[in-house]
């Protein structure tokens, strides 16, 4: 995978402490992703919506799996059970 086409979007808030730990994450397991910066107005985050189906941020689009999911938690253990140690990258 070449980093000018990374494969995972995340949709994120400025200074959002659960976009944060998704950053931490992706930085660790060294994968690359395209940031997606999105409406601090909840009720403006349409773009996000499109895509999770709800208005909350982080949510992150894997094109490699096709997995779409929020909930920072959530994507923390996807991202380690897919792609950490034993993981499928």
């Amino acid at each position: 995978m070449s980093d000018s086409d990374p494969q995972i979007t995340l949709y994120r808030l400025q200074a959002c402490p659960f976009c944060e730990r998704v950053v931490r994450v992706l930085d660790e397991l060294d994968l690359s992703y395209r940031s997606r910066f999105v409406e601090p107005m909840h009720a403006d985050r349409d773009v996000v919506k499109r895509v999770s189906g709800k208005r909350s941020v982080p949510a992150i689009v894997d094109e490699d799996t096709g997995v779409t999911m929020s909930e920072s938690a959530n994507i923390v253990e996807y991202l380690t059970t897919t792609y950490g140690e034993g993981g499928a990258a």
